[in-house]
């Protein structure tokens, strides 16, 4: 009777252990989720989603005035997470227009992941929205050139350009390639336009990549 009871509380506290562990960006999504209950978000806006680069530019409106956005990156995300959260950050807001910067973090996630993997998570991704959302406008930011991530830049490349050529055949898209603007003449990675983690970006850097990605949005 005794072992019947102990087997009964030992599964009780792994049983509620496991359940107050929350997915992996179960916060970011609540306070997204609270923003949008005190805040309600605009209709037809231009959605930002994707990892810390996004979710650092916290003046993003300041960038593009006159347009109508909505930023819900979060820092540390993934394509995968992307996917996992799409009926939380992307197909609520109904957006005109969704823009993505993401799967850096894929790559730095582990070395066992190859440029044929993050593509595949990019155009199920992709596939996802335009599905969902038929007539929205995507545009894909290149994955940047990090100081700190140089050994994963071959991978970073080779991803580029099969998302690019991706998106070239796909009808109402975009590709922002920011790579080679954030490159010195000589082909080195522009130090001074990130912070000192050398990964994300200063002022310098997000001015780059307004010039680069505002042709690209649309405008009602």
């Amino acid at each position: 009777m005794h072992r019947f009871k102990l087997i009964y509380l030992l599964v009780l506290f792994f049983g509620q252990g496991m359940m107050a562990q929350s997915p992996p960006f179960f916060d970011d999504m609540q306070a997204f989720k609270k923003m949008d209950s005190v805040h309600k978000p605009p209709k037809q806006a231009i959605l930002f989603v994707g990892s810390s680069s996004f979710t650092k530019w916290t003046d993003l409106q300041d960038y593009f005035p006159g347009y109508t956005l909505i930023n819900r990156g979060f820092g540390g995300s993934s394509l995968p997470d992307l996917i996992r959260y799409e009926n939380d950050i992307i197909f609520p807001y109904k957006p005109r227009q969704v823009v993505i910067y993401c799967g850096e973090n894929d790559f730095a996630a582990a070395d066992t992941v190859t440029t044929d993997m993050v593509f595949a998570r990019f155009t199920r991704l992709y596939s996802d929205i335009r599905h969902r959302l038929p007539k929205v406008s995507i545009v894909f930011v290149s994955i940047k050139p990090s100081p700190s991530r140089r050994h994963l830049q071959p991978k970073i490349i080779a991803a580029n350009q099969q998302i690019r050529g991706f998106l070239s055949k796909e009808k109402n898209t975009a590709f922002v390639d920011v790579y080679p603007l954030m490159l010195e003449s000589d082909g080195s990675m522009m130090g001074q336009i990130f912070l000192a983690d050398s990964l994300h970006m200063n002022a310098g850097g997000y001015a780059i990549w307004k010039k680069a990605i505002q042709p690209y949005l649309l405008k009602k």
